[in-house]
C-alpha cells in the first residue's frame, strides 16, 4: 500500500499526465467541431406551404402582391390560387408516389387541386369530423400557406440560423418509405426478410408477403451498421402516442398506438436486420430519454427524434402543437452542455399533397421528392442564411458520414455488407454540402433561447379533432 504521501503525488502526477494530454491534443477543426447531430423530423408540409412567404426565399411566384399561379378545379371549372391560411387544423391531400406524379404532372406543378379534390371522395363516408373529408370549400388547403402569423416558431429558427429552400424529400414515396430512406439512403422491397440481395426499389412501403409478421424484414444496409463499426453512438428516439396512418395500404383505420418498443411507420429501424445483428435495438428509446441525456450533457454523436402523431404537424393535428414539440426539443438542446458542439436538421418527412411550385430534380429514376421545409440550428450557423442548393435526407447522412466516419458511404462495393441498391445516393452529383452552411472560424456563438423556456405540449390521441379513426390516404 502506498504511503499517504505517495499517494498523493500519485494523484498529481496523474492529474499532470491528463492535463498534458488533453493540451497536446489538437483542437478540432471544421466539421469535426460538431460532436452531436440531431435529426428532428416533422411531418406533411410542402416547403410552400410553411416558407413559401418567407422574405428573399425561393417562395410562391408573386406578382404585385398576387400569386401567379392558379390550378384548374374541375368541379368549378374555375382554378385555385395559393391564399394566406390562418387556420391551425389543414387536411392536406393524397400523398403516395402516384399522387406525387399527378401533383408535379409532367413539371407542371399543377394536380394538386384534383388529387385533393378526388380523394374528398374517397373513403369520407363515415368518418365526417375529420377535416380530410372537408375539401368542399371554395379553397382546398393544399393552396393554403402559412407565415410567422400561424408558425411565429419555425420562422424565427429559419430567421436566426439556415433556411434551406431547396431541400427535397429523398423519394416520391410517403412516410415509411421516407423515413426508410431517412436512416439508409433506399427505400425497397424484399423478397427475403434475410437476403439483402433480394430487394428492389419500392415507394410503396409494403412488405413482402412471405415476411415475418414480427423481428426484421428489412435486410439492406442502414447508417448505424457504419456507425457501430466506427465506434459511433446514435440513438432513435420515438414519442409515445399514435401514429397518424394505416400501416399499409388501407384508407380506413383505427388510429394505432405508437412506441419505442413496437415497429411502426415512423419507427422502421426496430426492423432493420443489421440493427438487431449488431445488438443496437436498445438504442431505438422513448423520446424522454432524449430529453434527460440532453440536461445532463450526455447526447450521443447521432440522434433521430421524431413525434407522436398529436405533435406531428401531419393533417389534422394542429401545428401549434407541433411547433411547441419542436421547439422543446430544440430548446433541450440549447439548454444543453452539448449545444456547443451541435447541429440540429429539422425537415418534414414529405410534402402532404400541399401546393408546392418547384419542380423535383430527377435522380436515379426514383428521387427525387417533393420540395419540403428545412431548416439547420447550430451555434457555427451563417446566420439568417437562406442556403439555395439542392439538397435531400442524403444530405444529412452525407454529413454524418464526412463528421463521424471519414467520408466512408453507404456503399454495397465498400462498407462490408452489399447489398441491391442502384445507387449510392450521398454522391449523387445533383446533392449540395452541408459544410457550407457552417461558420467554424470563430467560437461557438450563444443559443437564441425563447424566454421563458418552452412548455411541454399536450399529447391529446388526435389534437384539434377528437377522432379515433382516420380516413385519408397513406402519408
Amino acid at each position: 500500500m502506498l504511503a499517504a504521501g505517495a499517494a498523493l503525488s500519485l494523484v498529481a502526477l496523474q492529474s499532470s499526465l491528463s492535463a498534458t494530454s488533453t493540451a497536446s491534443r489538437p483542437p478540432l477543426r471544421g466539421i469535426r467541431r460538431i460532436r452531436h447531430v440531431i435529426v428532428i423530423m416533422e411531418e406533411n408540409r410542402s416547403f410552400d406551404n410553411y416558407f413559401g412567404a418567407y422574405p428573399g426565399a425561393d417562395g410562391i411566384p408573386m406578382r404585385n402582391g398576387q400569386p401567379t399561379a392558379c390550378l384548374p378545379d374541375a368541379r368549378t371549372g374555375r382554378c385555385v390560387r395559393p391564399y394566406l391560411d390562418s387556420r391551425l387544423v389543414d387536411a392536406g391531400g393524397p400523398h403516395d408516389a402516384p399522387h406525387a406524379r399527378r401533383d408535379i404532372n409532367g413539371g407542371r406543378m399543377n394536380g394538386f387541386v384534383r388529387s385533393a379534390v378526388r380523394a374528398s371522395r374517397i373513403g369520407c363516408g363515415r368518418h365526417t369530423l375529420d377535416p380530410a373529408c372537408r375539401v368542399r370549400t371554395r379553397r382546398p388547403d393544399v393552396m393554403g400557406y402559412h407565415d410567422a402569423s400561424t408558425i411565429p416558431e419555425y420562422w424565427r429558427l429559419a430567421r436566426d440560423y439556415v433556411l434551406q429552400d431547396h431541400l427535397f424529400a429523398s423519394n416520391l414515396g410517403w412516410s415509411l418509405p421516407m423515413h426508410e430512406a431517412m436512416v439508409s439512403g433506399w427505400a425497397a422491397r424484399c423478397t427475403s426478410p434475410t437476403d439483402p440481395m433480394s430487394c428492389h426499389t419500392s415507394l410503396s412501403g409494403k412488405t413482402a408477403p412471405a415476411a415475418r409478421p414480427h423481428g426484421p424484414i428489412y435486410p439492406w444496409t442502414d447508417i448505424t451498421y457504419l456507425l457501430r463499426k466506427h465506434r459511433v453512438s446514435w440513438g432513435y428516439y420515438v414519442s409515445k402516442g399514435y401514429q397518424p396512418d394505416c400501416s399499409n395500404d388501407a384508407m380506413d383505420c383505427a388510429l394505432v398506438p405508437q412506441s419505442s418498443t413496437s415497429p411502426s411507420i415512423w419507427n422502421p429501424l426496430a426492423r432493420f436486420g443489421d440493427v438487431a445483428a449488431d445488438g443496437q435495438s436498445r438504442n431505438v428509446q422513448d423520446s424522454s430519454r432524449f430529453f434527460r441525456q440532453a440536461r445532463t450533457g450526455t447526447l450521443p454523436n447521432v440522434s433521430w427524434v421524431i413525434p407522436d402523431y398529436a405533435n406531428s404537424d401531419h393533417p389534422p393535428a394542429s401545428i401549434a402543437a407541433g411547433q411547441r414539440w419542436v421547439a422543446r426539443v430544440v430548446d433541450a438542446v440549447m439548454r444543453s452542455p452539448d449545444w456547443s458542439s451541435s447541429a440540429i436538421f429539422l425537415s418534414w418527412d414529405e410534402w402532404g399533397g400541399f401546393y408546392d411550385h418547384v419542380r423535383p430534380p430527377v435522380v436515379d429514376g426514383v428521387g427525387y421528392g417533393m420540395r419540403v421545409p428545412g431548416i439547420m440550428i447550430s451555434p457555427f450557423a451563417r446566420r439568417s442564411l437562406i442556403d439555395h442548393q439542392t439538397l435531400s435526407f442524403d444530405a444529412y447522412l452525407r454529413f454524418i458520414e464526412d463528421d463521424f466516419l471519414g467520408g466512408a458511404r453507404l456503399d454495397p462495393a465498400t462498407d462490408g455488407r452489399p447489398d441491391s441498391r442502384p445507387s449510392v445516393r450521398e454522391t449523387a452529383p445533383q446533392l449540395g454540402n452541408l459544410v457550407s452552411e457552417f461558420d467554424f472560424s470563430g467560437p461557438p456563438r450563444p443559443a437564441l433561447i425563447p424566454s421563458p423556456p418552452i412548455p411541454s405540449p399536450s399529447t391529446p390521441a388526435a389534437a384539434g379533432s377528437g377522432r379515433t379513426t382516420r380516413s385519408t390516404p397513406p402519408g
